[in-house]
């Protein structure tokens, strides 16, 4: 089994003082925080690491936050660290989400800046991902500026824009494509209750692509949280605001780590209760019946929102009546449940064997649709022509004119820059 990967990562600060790491947003380096490095040093010894691919760290991707976070804590374990503080904007909130979850002995205090419980949707996410895949990172950096600043702040700092531009500019594309696809999976709103950390959320109150409302959320929903929203900033609030940043960083963990240098004592572990007696003798007598499995609905649901997109699965959810709703089970079922599910082949694979046999059959519309999943599931536009190229050998030239008609259509549609959308 290999060795869990470390992060590319810098300490500014005393030795000896309890530690604070500090997280950066998708598309940015640690430089994000170099405006509160000379006030939180007096307090902390700083921890502030870049994320896979970013500000010439090794192109490793990572496309999960619990992966970030492993390779965070591996990082800390190197260098002997057990607890720490913690804060995040972002992507870096949602990996301080995550460790606060899953390894909650370990942080000491939180803060979450330009967070949220789900980032956008798993659609607008992986549709990146796409742009991303297709025409680089250009479109990506240069939309940068209205997607992290005010107008104003903008107008008056284009030094500060053109750094930013160059930060997403720069970054690894497999490694910002991954990163999507760990924003695309990220959803704690059930979890929130869990986190059992004293948590500070900010806002910038301009951002609209975490906006105030989910910071609100944040907070509802963590036991101990206390909500900030910063007038005059939108997504990267520790650059456009920093002193307004420190300064809310310093009063929250200053109050929230006074038991000790080392931060407050690890809580105790939460046990589960034990299942009632009839719930375990259910269990024992399903895994003991030889025709017992699970219903692969739930599976083929997730899978064939994956891989259609949100829209189109709930388009057909809504025009599913009680004459097509048993199709739609079936679909979901057995097509997606069933078969897309199966481990024998990846995702691109079966975006290849599903284009040819589509175009073979003239299926075009369904061919249209197919086209989106094949760009999510990571063939390129380029692939996808040679897919359709081979399928004119061998299914007839007529069909693979037409197929390719459909895909060039769907692949504009698809690619062009402008339909990124928003989000950190």
């Amino acid at each position: 089994m290999s060795e869990t990967k470390t992060l590319q990562h810098r300490t500014d600060g005393p030795d000896d003082a309890p530690l604070l790491v500090l997280g950066p947003a998708l598309g940015a380096t640690w430089h994000m925080w170099d405006r509160q490095i000379p006030e939180l040093t007096r307090h902390w010894r700083v921890l502030r690491f870049d994320l896979p691919g970013h500000g010439g760290a090794p192109a490793h991707p990572a496309a999960a936050t619990a992966d970030y976070a492993q390779r965070l804590l591996a990082t800390l374990d190197a260098l002997g660290v057990d607890r720490f503080g913690y804060a995040g904007c972002s992507l870096g909130g949602a990996i301080g989400a995550r460790l606060a979850l899953d390894h909650p002995g370990r942080v000491s205090s939180l803060a979450l800046l330009s967070s949220s419980a789900r980032h956008g949707t798993p659609d607008s996410w992986r549709q990146r991902g796409v742009v991303v895949r297709t025409n680089g990172l250009e479109p990506i950096a240069g939309s940068t500026p209205e997607r992290w600043f005010t107008t104003a702040f903008a107008a008056a700092q284009p030094a500060i824009v053109e750094w930013a531009v160059q930060m997403v500019r720069t970054t690894d594309p497999g490694c910002y494509i991954a990163a999507c696809e760990a924003l695309a999976a990220f959803d704690i709103r059930t979890e929130l209750s869990r986190i059992g950390v004293p948590t500070l959320v900010v806002a910038g109150a301009d951002d609209e692509a975490t906006p105030p409302a989910d910071a609100r959320a944040l907070v509802a929903g963590i036991p101990d949280a206390r909500l900030a929203i910063v007038p005059g900033a939108s997504h990267l609030v520790p650059v456009e605001q920093p002193g307004a940043v420190t300064e809310l960083l310093i009063r929250h963990l200053t109050t929230t780590w006074q038991q000790s240098p080392a931060g407050p004592p690890a809580p105790a572990p939460v046990l589960a209760p034990a299942p009632p007696q009839a719930s375990v003798i259910a269990e024992l007598e399903a895994a003991e019946t030889p025709f017992a499995r699970p219903d692969p609905y739930d599976a083929g649901m997730k899978v064939r929102r994956e891989v259609l997109g949100d829209a189109h699965v709930d388009r057909a959810a809504a025009n599913a009546d009680d004459f097509t709703q048993d199709f739609q089970d079936f679909v979901t079922r057995y097509a997606w449940g069933e078969v897309w599910t199966r481990p024998g082949i990846d995702r691109r694979t079966r975006s290849v064997a599903t284009l040819t046999a589509l175009t073979a059959r003239g299926h075009y519309d369904e061919l249209a649709f197919h086209t989106r999943a094949a760009l999510r599931n990571g063939l390129t536009p380029a692939e996808i022509k040679e897919v359709l190229l081979h399928a004119g050998v061998y299914c007839g030239v007529p069909a693979a004119n037409t197929a390719f008609a459909v895909a060039q259509r769907v692949i504009r549609e698809e690619t062009a820059p402008e339909a990124e959308g928003s989000g950190p």
